[in-house]
This record gives structure tokens, sequence and C-alpha cells, in this order.
């Protein structure tokens, strides 16, 4: 249905960054020279992400998966006749999964289930509160009921505590031999305990790319899975990843639209805007703030440049939401320092129209609004927001967004994840390990006692003793 180029050009994302620029909004803006300037750091930029593409296994996700769609596709139905779907994972494996459904799917999907689709409820389970957790089985039926785990080491801890928790239940409430008919892993096909388990137990298994990080994955089975058994067209997500790559294949920046995004990010970092506003003017986007901040503080959060020199490179990622946070933080963003820059992401046709109705005549100074609609207020809101920050020197820019489909998803995810690739070219550091992640989930392990980190408990053990005197 949606193959037609003509339609897939009208879905195209763009970026406007015109109150990034020096044009806009004056001396803290970025001139038209620098970036000129800046064109062989550029180049060499752009060769290093082709050349290292082959080592980008997420860059290939939207080509090389369908056997993976196939499996994915007949699982959702297989499983589809459960009433719950509940994922057990953290971080990406949490993030990406509830961005989509959030995006594509009813606001109130989970309360609709039965008069509006025929799908399982979705739940995400991405803490370790224990009290979150075990409300969670206050409102499931756990012989309706699929947990999908979720961990690519394959001993997450966090994911193996609720696996170990949830399999023990249901082992008492259902029987010993359910684990097969309740249970899907996603992992990595040969590392890890959580492969080891599923074989054991003939658990469905689906596999995370080799060369795919967690924050990269929701374009792999750690997001299509969820996203098929809700109804969400995965194939139509993937193509629209593809468009996104077309474009963003091209080394000119004027073209490129992942690659302008990441420029402008890292010129407003070297003018101290070290603080990265993601404001979606959606609902619907909210947590692709959440998502996006992950991707972006994981990848370019480093204390060390690729020669090693200690440089503590990064950008702090702020959620916000339109209209919302217009009465919350905009205050600050007009008004406070220029350690910010803000990204709207304004879409242009809702899936909904609604009028407001006219009414209170007596009172003019509401009754003006009668006769638009919503739609009408948030555009206004977005474009008063836009024009407030750029008055006052502060930088924005803009992500247009012709329509929220699954085509469009598609688009979005992949931009940022090219974005997030090329800022981390342009900065000179790794955007794809994370070792201050690595150092906290050791430490954890040590303090659980778990075998292969004694080294680390004494470690732990040897920090000086809380100073009573700082505990007020």
């Amino acid at each position: 249905m949606y193959k037609d180029s003509v339609w897939q050009a009208k879905m195209r994302i763009k970026i406007d960054f015109n109150n990034m620029m020096h044009d806009s909004i004056g001396e803290k803006g970025i001139e038209l020279s620098e970036l000129e300037a800046m064109s062989p750091l550029l180049k060499s930029a752009s060769l290093r992400m082709a050349e290292n593409r082959c080592l980008m296994k997420w860059r290939d996700l939207p080509y090389t998966q369908d056997a993976v769609i196939e499996e994915v596709l007949a699982a959702s139905n297989e499983f589809g006749e459960f009433e719950n779907f509940v994922v057990l994972g953290i971080g990406g494996s949490a993030l990406g999964p509830i961005a989509v459904q959030h995006a594509l799917n009813h606001p109130y999907y989970n309360i609709l289930k039965g008069s509006v689709h025929n799908r399982p409820r979705l739940f995400v389970e991405d803490n370790v509160d224990p009290e979150h957790m075990a409300a969670l089985f206050d409102v499931l039926d756990l012989e309706k009921t699929v947990f999908n785990v979720v961990t690519k080491s394959g001993s997450t801890s966090e994911t193996i505590a609720q696996l170990l928790i949830v399999a023990s239940m249901l082992k008492d409430r259902i029987g010993d031999n359910c684990l097969s008919r309740h249970l899907i892993a996603t992992t990595d096909e040969k590392k890890g305990s959580l492969i080891k388990i599923a074989k054991q137990y003939g658990i469905k298994t689906f596999y995370i790319p080799e060369g795919v990080g967690g924050r990269f994955s929701v374009l792999c089975p750690v997001g299509l899975l969820p996203a098929a058994i809700c109804g969400i067209d995965i194939n139509e997500m993937l193509a629209g990843a593809a468009y996104m790559d077309k474009l963003c294949s091209t080394p000119d920046i004027w073209h490129n639209p992942a690659y302008m995004f990441a420029l402008m990010q890292v010129g407003a970092l070297k003018r101290g805007c070290n603080i990265s506003v993601m404001m979606p003017y959606a609902d619907s986007l909210r947590f692709f703030a959440d998502w996006y901040a992950q991707l972006w503080a994981e990848s370019l959060g480093k204390r060390f440049d690729n020669e090693n020199n200690e440089v503590f490179k990064g950008q702090t990622p702020v959620k916000a939401l339109g209209v919302t946070d217009q009465h919350s933080q905009v205050q600050l963003y007009a008004e406070g320092p220029f350690d910010k820059v803000v990204t709207f992401i304004r879409v242009e046709r809702y899936r909904k129209e609604l009028a407001i109705p006219e009414g209170f005549a007596d009172y003019p100074e509401i009754s003006y609004l009668g006769g638009h609609s919503l739609n009408e207020l948030i555009h206004a809101e977005q474009t008063a927001t836009e024009y407030a920050l750029a008055k006052s020197g502060h930088m924005n820019n803009t992500i247009i967004i012709p329509e929220i489909n699954t085509f469009t998803i598609g688009e979005l995810i992949y931009l940022f994840e090219v974005a997030t690739a090329f800022a981390g070219e342009l900065l000179n550091i790794n955007a794809f390990d994370q070792p201050g992640v690595e150092e906290g989930k050791n430490a954890t392990y040590a303090l659980l006692g778990k075998p292969g980190f004694e080294a680390k408990k004494k470690e732990l053990d040897a920090m000086p003793p809380r100073n009573e005197r700082y505990i007020v």
C-alpha cells in the first residue's frame, strides 16, 4: 500500500534548523561560514561512516531479516491467542518497544482490548522495583500470559531476576512443564545463560544479531516481536527505515537529515549547549524522548576519545512534551542559561481532527477559541514556543513529520540512529560501547555474589565507610 515512491516522498521527515543559525538567532547561532570551514571534518567523518558501515550491523536490519520477519509474524499469530504479552527487559530492550507501541497504537490500547482490537495487552517490565513488579501479577492471569525475556548478554541481572520470579510463579500455578508455553527468549544466538535455558526447556527463541547493541536493537526482534504481537505492520516500519537509509547514504549534509541533525547538535555542544532537550508535540511520541535519551547519552557520553585521550565528551538529553511542558520547563529554556539546544518534533497532520465548539460568547477572552480545533491550537503552541526561544537567542531546531504512521516511525528511528553514529565520528569517540555502564553492572554482580567477580567485591569492600557526619 505504501510502497509508491510518490507517497514515500510525501512522508519524508525533514529537519528545520533555521533557529540554529546566526541569521535567525544572532550571536549564539552558527555562521554559514563555519559550516563551510568544517568541510574537511565532515568529509572525513562521512568517509569513516561509509568505511565502517559493515561494522554497524543495525544499518542492515531493514534489508536482511526476511526469514526473521516470517518467524516473527508466525509467532505473533501463535501467541496472539494470549490475553497478555509481557516484555521483561531493561534499557533498549524496553525503551524501543515502548516507544513504538505508544507511537502507533491507541493510547488506551490495553483498556480497549476486545472492543477495538483482538490482540494481547502489552506490558513492559523495565525495572526491578519490588512494588511495581508485584503489582503486575495483580492484573495478570498467568495462564493467559506469555513473557518475552529480552537480554542480549543472557545474564542481565535485572532481567534474569524477573525471569526467576516469573518461572517460579508459572511452575507453582500451572505446572513444571509450562515454561515452553509461556516464555519466549530474545537473546544472543550463542553466548549467555538465557540461550542455554531456552534450549534446555524448549523455549521459543529469537536472536539479537551480532553487532547490534541494545540501544540500536528496536528494528530487530527486540522491537519487531512486541510490535507484531500488537498488530503493528513491521514490514512498513522497516520500509520507512530503508527509505531513511537512502536519504542518509549521501555524504552531502545539505541532503542528509541525520548528518545535519548531528552536526547541529555537535555545533551547539561546542557553543556550550551541553543539554539536548527533545520535545515532541504529540503525546504519541512522548516515549520517543525516553528512547532518544538512552541512545544519545549512552552512545556519546565518553571519558576517552578514539586516541585514548581523556575528553569527557557528551551532551545530556532531557525529555519534554509539548504542550504540557510549556507550563513546567519552557520558562527555563526561554530565559535561562544558554546551555541547552531544544529539538521540537512537529507533526503536520494528526490522525484525528477535534474541533473546538463555539460557546460562552459573553467572554471574548475565551470564546475566540471557538471555531478553531485542537490541531490548530497545538500547532500554534509549538510555533509560538519556537518563536519565543529564537527571539531570546536560544538554539532550537524542529523535526517535521508529515504524519505518524508505521513508515514515518521507521524513518524516525533510523534517523536518530544514524545521527548518533555520525555525532560520534564528529566528536571522535566510540559511539557503540558503554564502559561506564559496564562498571556499574560489574559492581552489582559483585555485591550479589556472582562467581567471577570476587576481585571487584574486594575493591568495593575496600571503599572507605560512609561518614555519618555527611548524612543529615
